[in-house]
């Protein structure tokens, strides 16, 4: 295999789009909107749960928790700061000393959370999440601090993953049956390429903190985690927003045959294409050779209109689900209560079309992965 460093003519050009990019749009205000932004998502929860619109997981990943289940997601009505009444969608989250009867994994009833999922795949555009973390009043059985509820992750953030398999003795290079495996891209065995397209905006809570936000960005096997400052931690709605753009990047000297046509794009298909020119990424065909890259550019984030921050690195361009939730990883630390939650207001979503979109690739559900007997479901 060859190096992974990109390109020289990549990494200028893309400089220059990103320089292009955040000169442009560089304030402590929420830009306009890219003209012709299509408006493809607006929740108001007034219908609860749409099950063509949101599937609620049963799954758990990481360590140190016993997953999410659907038993911990509902839509409740409240009185919001107008006076009026509004439904809201409530994830909750059960502590350590939680006592009832709502079961994860291994039908253990404590580090447990509660995530939806849209049914769409979305792909450059404009996020905006309204979320609440915790509460002003704190209750019988819940966190010391309700507006720091400790050991929870309260997350927005979009996520698609995807297994392509080869034969074991095939996996070192490209097979001509399998134009998306990447041998670049191996996890879990050899032969197994996993795709992962994820951006995270924020992630609240790790070791307790909730001043401070992770921004991820996750490029099947290269990542970027930025940590920002945030004001959030008051018991009250926020508006979380983040846009993220893609773009296409011309792969220079790249021919006809180290490529194969597969699913509407083009696939590397030669070990001497420098990894780091593209990551795994499809490409786009511009004429006789000549091909072009799909490629993230940059993920900026807002809350309640103010800049916090922004990811340029390893953005990913293929469509993924968005994710509203709470989860008890063991990064998040001890969770010495009961109940507490995590809720969601109006949830909007625009679409932007970017030319390095990359849409009608992954487009699978995450499957459940703890069965109904509570036990782990294998090949999940």
């Amino acid at each position: 295999m060859t190096d992974e460093t990109p390109t020289k003519g990549s990494v200028i050009l893309r400089a220059t789009l990103i320089g292009i990019l955040v000169t442009t749009h560089v304030t402590a205000e929420l830009p306009p909107l890219k003209q012709g932004a299509e408006l493809v998502l607006d929740e108001d929860w007034s219908q609860g749960i749409v099950p063509t619109k949101w599937y609620v997981m049963q799954r758990r990943w990481g360590n140190g928790n016993h997953g999410v289940v659907p038993e911990n997601v509902r839509v409740e009505k409240e009185r919001g700061v107008d006076g009026e009444m509004r439904n809201v969608l409530v994830c909750e989250a059960h502590g350590e000393h939680y006592d009832g009867p709502v079961k994860g994994l291994w039908n253990r009833g404590d580090r447990v959370g509660g995530v939806i999922v849209s049914k769409a795949f979305f792909a450059s555009g404009r996020f905006e999440v309204s979320m609440r973390v915790g509460d002003t009043e704190k209750v019988e059985g819940g966190p010391e601090n309700p507006m720091r509820p400790i050991g929870t992750i309260p997350a927005i953030w979009i996520y698609a993953g995807w297994n392509t398999r080869v034969k074991p003795e095939l996996a070192g290079g490209y097979v001509a049956e399998n134009p998306m495996y990447q041998p670049y891209l191996q996890e879990w065995g050899r032969g197994n390429a996993f795709y992962w397209s994820e951006l995270d905006f924020p992630e609240l809570g790790k070791k307790g903190d909730f001043d401070h936000g992770l921004y991820n960005t996750f490029l099947s096997k290269k990542t970027e985690s930025i940590t920002y400052p945030v004001k959030v931690a008051d018991g009250r709605f926020h508006t979380y927003t983040t846009e993220w753009r893609t773009t296409l990047v011309e792969m220079k000297g790249l021919r006809d045959e180290q490529v194969m046509e597969h699913a509407g794009f083009w696939w590397v298909r030669d070990l001497k294409v420098p990894f780091g020119s593209y990551w795994g990424n499809p490409l786009r065909k511009l004429g006789p050779n000549r091909y072009a890259t799909c490629q993230g550019l940059i993920a900026r984030h807002w809350i309640d209109g103010e800049f916090v921050g922004e990811n340029t690195k390893f953005v990913p361009s293929i469509a993924a689900q968005l994710s509203l939730g709470v989860w008890l990883p063991d990064w998040a630390g001890p969770a010495p209560w009961k109940v507490s939650k995590v809720s969601f207001g109006r949830v909007r979503v625009w679409q932007y079309g970017d030319e390095g979109d990359v849409k009608g690739l992954l487009t699978n559900d995450q499957p459940d992965n703890i069965a109904k007997d509570g036990n782990a479901r294998r090949g999940s």
